[in-house]
């Protein structure tokens, strides 16, 4: 039987699925009316409404932290391309940066995107471009020590042309873990969203050297006919003595 992302039932006989239909209105494309109408049907949509996240975007991070266990209590996260927030609400709770739960270890979290940002409690927020110069100096002073998380959602504006597109997501990531391999703790993750496509056999590699681990994932949450997957690097082998 089919489920919804909470594990409920919604297939069975005599039962049917009630979609919202959205008419196609004066001044809208049709790929626009479409897009509206996946929107209001998508069942990460409705929960992330019901349980107060910013975006479906959440239960992509809280699916690839429950495989891989990455943001535990006390941990130091730098959440490049946060907006609108969601990972940033998940990794609040998980890393106890309020401090809710007591006798566990108290994390912290920095956000980063080019977008303002709503205030979220527990997450130090602020409006930069990662790309640009000296971009990383001033998240270090931010940071002001390691991190052992660095996870990425960055995406460029789209194109319009898939392979355009796939190498500047390509490039986002490559410079998020650049800045990563700066900043992580030995034994640290860095988590980024990528586009499936060929290009980013480089960055593999180049992961398979400076971690333990590597894993690509596309998490239930991410839609079938999205392209985007997640890469998952796990320990950091720290940077080579100079």
């Amino acid at each position: 039987m089919a489920k919804t992302p909470s594990g409920k039932n919604t297939s069975g006989r005599g039962q049917r699925d009630l979609k919202v239909k959205v008419k196609t209105a004066r001044g809208r494309k049709l790929s626009s009316t479409r897009w509206l109408q996946r929107q209001l049907n998508d069942p990460y949509v409705k929960r992330a409404q019901a349980e107060g996240y910013r975006g479906r975007a959440a239960f992509k991070i809280m699916e690839l932290d429950d495989k891989y266990r990455f943001l535990v209590p006390g941990a130091r996260v730098v959440d490049l391309g946060c907006a609108p927030g969601g990972w940033c609400q998940v990794a609040v709770k998980r890393i106890n940066a309020l401090a809710e739960r007591p006798g566990k270890a108290q994390g912290r979290i920095i956000g980063v995107d080019l977008q303002e940002v709503e205030p979220i409690a527990g997450v130090e927020l602020h409006q930069l471009d990662f790309m640009a110069e000296d971009a990383d100096v001033q998240i270090k002073e931010w940071l002001d020590g390691k991190a052992d998380v660095v996870m990425s959602d960055m995406a460029a504006a789209s194109s319009g042309h898939k392979q355009t597109d796939h190498l500047r997501i390509i490039a986002l990531c490559e410079a998020a873990a650049f800045f990563a391999f700066d900043v992580l703790e030995e034994g640290g993750t860095f988590v980024a969203k990528v586009l499936a496509g060929g290009a980013e056999g480089e960055l593999q590699k180049l992961l398979k050297q400076k971690f333990t681990k590597v894993y690509n994932m596309k998490p239930p949450a991410s839609r079938a006919d999205s392209s985007e997957k997640f890469v998952v690097a796990t320990g950091f082998r720290g940077q080579p003595s100079e």
